[in-house]
């Protein structure tokens, strides 16, 4: 399939929503791949506690541990900064908080997307203040020219348009988290 193809025939329940694929779900695939091996060599001495960002980022977390040789941990936390937009209100609140203590641990935040930076920024100051050894962030997107704050994203799987985008994760009233690859939306919100 093309990578620009305006629908993947798997999703055909969903094509009059879908406009052009971004990242297709091979690209997803081997850039997940990539980003494992990257984090298996960089923590080969100190395996990391992997935070998913929850609900957007859990495709990519579940595919991202599975890539990583470690003997990773895991868990989760559910921030709001969107409600039912589709732009972030740059108000943050904690849904679900981590269930583990942080204190001289290596944390990687795993996020589905950066855009305005805000909610990203919230979350290393939140955590941060909990004294981990380290803290990095570990982003499946970052959108072009969106960013509030600047960032130091020490892992990107891809850069994109800001266009809003859906699948892998990511979704609108929580759907179309199931498609493989990920697409521009074009239906209402």
């Amino acid at each position: 399939m093309d990578r620009h193809s305006p629908h993947d025939f798997t999703a055909k329940w969903a094509q009059d929503v879908l406009g052009e694929v971004v990242v297709s779900a091979k690209e997803v695939h081997d850039r997940v791949e990539e980003l494992g091996r990257q984090i298996t060599l960089d923590y080969a001495e100190n395996p990391p506690l992997l935070v998913c960002v929850l609900k957007g980022a859990i495709n990519f977390m579940a595919d991202l541990m599975r890539a990583i040789e470690l003997p990773v941990e895991v868990d989760f936390m559910a921030v709001s900064s969107y409600g039912a937009a589709t732009k972030t209100s740059g108000v943050v609140r904690i849904v679900k908080d981590l269930d583990v203590d942080l204190t001289n641990r290596h944390v990687v935040i795993v996020e589905d997307v950066v855009d305005s930076g805000l909610t990203l920024n919230y979350l290393r100051q939140y955590l941060g203040a909990r004294s981990p050894a380290s803290l990095e962030v570990c982003a499946l997107l970052l959108k072009e020219g969106e960013q509030r704050v600047e960032q130091l994203l020490k892992y990107v799987g891809f850069t994109i348009p800001a266009d809003f985008v859906v699948g892998y994760g990511l979704d609108v009233h929580e759907r179309y988290r199931n498609l493989d690859a990920i697409y521009t939306y074009v239906g209402e919100v």
